[in-house]
């Protein structure tokens, strides 16, 4: 055959990692074809191990050559094509029986009130239903009418008709993405927007708008973000308008492209990079060159820095790790040189150079992870701040100096004020790393036949007099503590410290099966040793039984120090009762008495005993 290609094409440049299910997405396959220099046709299949997909270009190479990030070997030239696959669009929109009745009333409204207004649903609602989807956002754009003034003639033509509804006016607020007054009603359990048609001018340092006026439904068209989201649904004819006149065709070639110039897009607002991005990621469309182009280019960036407030930065990247693709999100982010624009650092801080990179690894790798344990193993909340905390592992140590000198981790500043998330984020994931710094020393201790020494583990002073008998109990008594400070999130912190365990993965081939292995066995044995929910688990003993034990007459730091006391002997005593406890107590208790009267009479002025005596006469 003259084009041969190795079987080691692994890494894809081009390719888009989709581990969902959508029509348009290739899944582990694809039939290479070229054409050698006297135009014979070779085809062969060709497999990977993860899904891909590539843009529809061409791809040529030289004797021996290589296409981008792919291995290739051959004696003759040859050209290859990589065909793009289509994307299932609709050529019409079926309503169900709730937009229908909606619609409706709508158009009651126009016959109802003699209005000349045509009345069409913008925006994504728009897409979805021509790709199959549900979508209960329903936004109503008004030609030569405001949405507060339409809001009103519908609610009194439904009173006129036995209905009664209410409606609410949110104001125009661009740094919410709110750029006109927006009238908002419920419907038949269904809220329906209402806006006006548009046409906008940016001030080069705002997103908000110096001169708003009626727009046609062209230059509302043309004003929206990206070609997939400016098709209208006309209720009065019943028919889909694309006034781009490329909508459609962007959406049945899964491309992400703007209506105009990407630059001037971006640059009237900059949000929409990020935006872009989003809806790439979701579903699996290819950002357009120039679009990319211009994206990453240092006008855009800064931009993006001035006139975007961080709260909204936050929302769309939010929207991304909570989505379906949160690693092809990140990968477009890091691409397009964004990563540092979005996730800015504190000004003591400085990235390494590659850190990014990495940042995006470690998401990737937990995804992976994550999909071969098993999605159902985590909550919705659980993998979204499993993928944050993956993301900034390379910046797990890095910290800076608050006003007081105290050191703080910058993935603190980086949550409460690059995102502007809530501050339970922040802490839950800096939680997540010191979590998985203490699993780290307590894997190989999960593994079956891992006849290792634990390692000796600080428990603290106040712990010294705990007994410990054996390994078993020692290690109920440290895995114990460590779920009760990370409750609910140990099996995410346990995830991640498999992916340093026994090798850090960025120095190593990452095979999912290996940590998946070790994640499971870890997870078995602290079920097997009783520690699941242990957080929940009440103490034998409250708080005032330990002062009656202890004969205390009041209560503070005393009380509490013993509470952990009781706590850790609780943990190496499964099976212990409460009477056990509070023997154990009194003796302990007794013991450090003696013991703290020795010391000081020990090293009282008029003292005559030495230290062997009084060592004597408690260790005869």
């Amino acid at each position: 055959m003259g084009f041969l290609f190795s079987q080691r094409a692994l890494l894809l440049e081009k390719a888009l990692l989709l581990r969902s299910t959508y029509p348009q997405v290739f899944r582990n396959r694809v039939t290479w074809e070229a054409r050698n220099t006297k135009g014979a046709r070779l085809r062969a299949p060709f497999s990977v191990g993860f899904a891909f997909r590539f843009s529809p270009k061409l791809y040529t190479t030289g004797q021996k050559g290589t296409l981008t990030g792919t291995r290739l070997s051959g004696s003759e030239r040859g050209t290859m094509m990589v065909s793009m696959p289509t994307v299932h669009v609709r050529d019409t929109i079926e309503l169900d029986e709730t937009e229908e009745k909606i619609f409706e009333r709508l158009l009651g409204t126009l016959d109802h009130h003699k209005l000349k207004t045509e009345l069409r649903v913008a925006g994504g609602w728009v897409r979805d239903k021509l790709l199959g989807k549900e979508c209960k956002d329903i936004d109503i754009a008004l030609e030569s009418m405001m949405g507060s003034a339409f809001a009103e003639k519908v609610r009194d033509y439904l009173k006129s008709v036995g209905e009664e509804v209410h409606f609410a006016v949110i104001q125009s607020n661009p740094d919410q993405s709110k750029h006109l007054e927006t009238a908002r009603m419920r419907i038949l359990n269904v809220w329906v927007d209402f806006v006006n048609l548009r046409c906008e001018e940016y001030s080069d340092d705002s997103r908000i708008p110096t001169m708003q006026k009626y727009g046609t439904p062209e230059q509302d068209a043309l004003r929206r973000d990206l070609t997939i989201n400016s098709l209208f649904y006309n209720i009065n004819t019943k028919s889909v308008e694309d006034w781009t006149n490329r909508g459609i065709e962007d959406l049945k070639c899964g491309k992400i492209v703007t209506p105009l110039p990407p630059k001037d897009t971006f640059m009237e607002d900059p949000l929409r990079v990020l935006r872009a991005i989003r809806f790439g990621a979701r579903f699996g469309f290819v950002l357009d060159e120039q679009l990319k182009e211009a994206a990453a280019c240092d006008e855009v960036k800064a931009a993006l820095s001035a006139k975007i407030s961080r709260e909204r930065i936050g929302t769309e990247i939010d929207l991304m790790i909570s989505g379906n693709q949160p690693v092809q999100a990140m990968t477009y982010v890091c691409d397009l040189k964004l990563f540092w624009t979005v996730f800015s650092l504190h000004q003591q801080c400085e990235p390494l150079e590659g850190c990014d990179s990495d940042c995006v690894a470690y998401l990737d790798y937990t995804w992976n992870l994550i999909q071969s344990v098993g999605s159902s193993t985590f909550n919705d909340e659980q993998r979204r701040l499993s993928f944050y905390a993956a993301m900034f592992l390379p910046l797990r140590k890095t910290m800076y100096k608050d006003r007081k000198a105290k050191d703080v981790p910058v993935v603190n500043y980086i949550f409460r004020d690059s995102l502007k998330l809530r501050v339970s984020d922040a802490e839950t994931v800096v939680n997540l790393h010191n979590a998985l710094e203490k699993f780290l020393s307590l894997l190989p201790h999960f593994v079956p036949n891992g006849d290792v020494k634990l390692t000796e583990v600080d428990l603290g002073r106040e712990y010294v007099d705990v007994p410990l008998t054996s390994k078993e109990s020692k290690l109920r008594v440290l895995t114990g503590f460590l779920l009760r400070e990370i409750k609910d999130f140990w099996r995410v912190a346990l995830l991640m410290s498999t992916l340093l365990h026994p090798t850090d993965v960025i120095n190593k081939n990452f095979k999912p099966e290996d940590r998946r292995a070790l994640f499971v066995e870890a997870e078995k044995a602290i079920y097997n040793l009783g520690l699941d929910k242990v957080w929940e688990v009440k103490p034998l003993l409250n708080g005032k039984e330990i002062m009656d034990a202890l004969q205390l007459k009041s209560g503070g730091p005393v009380v509490s120090k013993w509470q952990r006391k009781l706590l850790a002997w609780q943990l190496a005593h499964p099976s212990g009762t409460a009477e056990e406890c509070r023997e154990w107590l009194k003796e302990t208790h007794s013991s450090s008495t003696r013991s703290a009267g020795d010391m000081e009479e020990l090293n009282g002025p008029n003292n005559k005993k030495s230290l062997m005596e009084v060592l004597a006469f408690h260790h005869p």
